[in-house]
């Protein structure tokens, strides 16, 4: 128990002392390389090929985005769901790299915070990774708890690049775009912001936006394009519109991005980027 409260405690000083970030937003340097994951939903085998291919050790110049570790992947002999075993390798990977290694902050991160129910393929993923995190640390589980919520809760918001692309969990869905105040992008982050329909909320759960919606949001932040997850994408990742890339990295056909930062990249480049992560060598 003590090891994974300090290791959690030790992860959410570094991210919010990574040397990138500024605010809620991490703005990457304009060199090296740049690996982009989706969601993981507690993939143990895709997380291990994702940091077998970055090699992170042998590659100081390479930036490593992972993001919604949590609800998915094996379960315990009770059906408890385990990804929170991820969730602190993941914690220890940021302390190890911790100017390589930056999240993403999602909705089931912010469902594990709020302790409020999202479901998964028929489940309710909070109950049964608090049930799993209760057998593993007994007695200790609530201080393991808190101090996973408080470094998923340090998580960015955003990560950009030089040549202003955008990377974070989705956006806001079209009837609640013109509610969304970027102002949370630069100010300290409150749990209250990730209530409905507050904007940490509104940048984490929206889905199906329209070319409207992304257009209107790439002007307000300044980006030429969006990286995104969130969505279910059964053959690894989509074009949306003109403005949009989104990836899935937890199933089969998971993939990630690998992208070149000391070039100006357009969406053609990045989706040339996209592997698939069973095929990463």
């Amino acid at each position: 128990m003590v090891d994974a409260v300090a290791l959690y405690r030790q992860a959410a000083s570094c991210n919010r002392n990574d040397k990138y970030r500024k605010g809620n937003v991490v703005y990457l340097p304009p060199h090296g390389r740049l690996i982009v994951s989706g969601d993981l939903h507690g993939n143990r085998c895709n997380f291990r090929d994702i940091l077998n291919y970055a090699d992170l050790e042998a590659n100081p110049d390479t930036h490593l985005i992972l993001q919604e570790i949590v609800h998915g992947g094996p379960s315990d002999e009770m059906g408890g769901c385990l990804s929170f075993q991820l969730v602190l390798r993941a914690a220890q990977l940021k302390c190890r790299f911790p100017e390589q290694v930056h999240f993403l902050m999602g909705n089931h991160d912010m469902s594990v915070m709020l302790d409020s129910e999202v479901l998964k393929d028929g489940k309710e993923m909070n109950e049964s990774m608090k049930n799993a995190i209760d057998r593993k640390y007994g007695e200790d589980a609530e201080m393991v708890v808190l101090q996973m919520k408080q470094f998923l809760f340090s998580q960015p918001l955003a990560i950009r690049t030089s040549d202003d692309i955008f990377m974070s969990h989705s956006l806001p869905a079209d009837r609640f775009v013109d509610s969304f105040d970027p102002e949370v992008l630069e100010r300290r982050l409150q749990l209250e912001d990730m209530r409905r329909p507050n904007s940490a909320y509104l940048l984490c759960w929206g889905r199906n936006q329209s070319e409207e919606t992304v257009n209107k949001m790439a002007q307000m932040l300044n980006a030429r394009f969006f990286i995104l997850g969130h969505q279910r994408q059964k053959d690894g990742f989509s074009r949306h519109g003109s403005r949009a890339v989104i990836i899935a990295s937890d199933h089969y056909n998971g993939v990630i991005a690998d992208i070149d930062l000391e070039k100006e990249n357009t969406m053609e480049d990045v989706i040339r980027s996209i592997k698939f992560i069973s095929c990463l060598e």
